[in-house]
């Protein structure tokens, strides 16, 4: 039997110890990470003050993990959340992903060690550690003693617009700064809508896609120190609001008017823009305005005949994929009789997805010419002008925008359906249509029936007088 050499152990397990004490580690309540040190697992950093907290986390019932800065003194919630690194990539396990710098940059690797995020600076200075800030910004610095910033998470917003921040318009560089949705309550991924500043008129746009706006805040009034469309801002007992404009950048800030107050200006989800204040004595989030005021001026639900795309989609807050028809109508169904349901859209969004050269039809031609065509999903009839929407152009449009209200805004579109769908009967799309040509083909024959008794009559008048001149020139002879 081998015997035991104890004392080998106990060098090798204090040579183990004296090891431990040289491996970087993060302090609980750490606010700033340096070169040497990563951050993984439940590990965060903490700012000064402890506001917020810095770390990975996971949206509601995701099994997805991201790098993300949030509110520390309030409910674990996604409500919370104001900035996330990795918005788009996800990894999967926080514990084998790791946040470090590395080469002056801050990097996010996964459990390969492949390189998901990066704060993919070119400059030349090299930073050493990564601080949180008691306003939730992250800074990338020289040094733990420095004050000089080279990289900020200020000027790379997700969704959460932070008191002392800028949304800017870049004038060197022509360049914006963008808020944009989350996808649904469980991806922070970049969502459809967006907020960012119109710097010739000086005022916000909110936009679907990046391309389509459907809300302006209207142009600053610097006397006022509000937007022209705003007039909750004049309730201004919390928040100081101010627009700068100069030869460099074009920029919208606002602060507190008391610090201690936790406050976020978010894009959400469904496409509004809020301004909310936390409330320790209800413990939850006091919603001071929404813009646009009404949900259903972005989405008006789906219409009858149509049903949510994505019923999960749905349930997390997100409308961007839309509607769908209750029943399919195509050319190769034709057990359904097809008619049109008459809905509300907003002439941005027509104007901007521009369409087949309008067709010289009538609007009863253009009615009829759409229902009969496969392609053709929906038609408008606008100054004039006939237009068919093929599915392509109308998913583009995405009928979650699609109302049934009308207002100065809004333009007529006839959406083509099945007929057993509308709880009304709705009238022959193609009848008025067909009475017109119905009495043209009358009219037409009528005209030549008319012609052809003429000529008739005229060629037998023809044929009376020349018997009569004969008779006559006979009797003459005959005398």
């Amino acid at each position: 039997m081998s015997r035991i050499n104890y004392k080998s152990m106990i060098l090798t397990a204090s040579q183990f110890l004296l090891y431990l004490l040289f491996i970087p580690a993060l302090s609980s309540a750490a606010d700033t990470l340096s070169v040497n040190q990563s951050l993984s697992g439940n590990q965060t950093l903490v700012s000064l003050n402890g506001n917020f907290e810095m770390g990975f986390f996971r949206p509601g019932n995701s099994s997805n993990f991201y790098i993300g800065i949030w509110f520390n003194k309030t409910i674990v919630t996604n409500e919370r959340v104001v900035w996330v690194a990795n918005r788009d990539s996800p990894v999967s396990d926080s514990f084998t992903s790791i946040l470090k710098i590395i080469d002056g940059n801050l990097v996010l690797l996964n459990e390969s060690n492949s390189l998901v995020w990066s704060t993919y600076m070119n400059s030349t200075a090299t930073a050493v550690s990564a601080t949180l800030l008691d306003d939730g910004n992250l800074v990338l610095r020289y040094g733990s003693g420095s004050s000089l910033s080279i990289w900020q998470s200020f000027d790379h917003p997700t969704h959460t617009f932070m008191p002392g921040m800028k949304l800017l318009y870049n004038k060197r560089t022509n360049t914006s700064q963008v808020l944009t949705s989350w996808r649904n309550a469980e991806d922070p991924g970049m969502g459809l809508f967006s907020l960012e500043l119109d710097h010739n008129n000086k005022q916000f746009l909110i936009k679907w896609n990046r391309s389509v706006v459907y809300w302006t805040s209207g142009s600053w009034n610097d006397g006022d120190k509000l937007f022209r469309v705003e007039p909750e801002m004049r309730l201004n007992y919390i928040y100081n609001f101010s627009y700068v404009d100069n030869e460099n950048e074009s920029y919208f800030t606002y602060s507190l008017y008391n610090p201690s107050i936790i406050s976020r200006f978010i894009i959400d989800i469904p496409g509004q823009v809020k301004q909310l204040s936390w409330l320790d004595s209800t413990r939850e989030w006091n919603l001071f305005w929404p813009q646009p005021r009404d949900l259903c001026d972005v989405y008006g639900g789906c219409l009858i005949a149509f049903k949510p795309s994505s019923k999960n989609d749905w349930n997390l807050g997100s409308f961007s994929s839309g509607c769908v028809r209750k029943t399919e109508v195509n050319c190769s169904i034709t057990i359904e009789k097809p008619t049109f349901l008459l809905s509300y859209v907003n002439k941005s969004f027509l104007s901007a997805f521009l369409e087949n050269e309008a067709q010289q039809l009538d609007e009863s031609a253009c009615r009829c010419s759409c229902l009969h065509d496969c392609v053709c999903n929906a038609y408008t009839f606008i100054s004039s002008k006939c237009q068919h929407w093929n599915r392509e152009n109308l998913n583009k449009i995405s009928l979650g925008f699609v109302s049934n209200d009308s207002y100065l805004e809004k333009s007529q579109f006839h959406i083509k359906v099945a007929s057993k769908d509308l709880p009304y009967l709705t009238e022959n799309s193609c009848k008025y249509n067909k009475d017109v040509n119905r009495g043209a083909v009358v009219g037409s024959i009528a005209v030549v029936v008319f012609v052809l008794c003429v000529i008739l009559f005229m060629v037998r008048r023809r044929k009376t007088m020349i018997l009569v001149g004969k008779t006559t020139m006979e009797g003459s002879l005959m005398a």
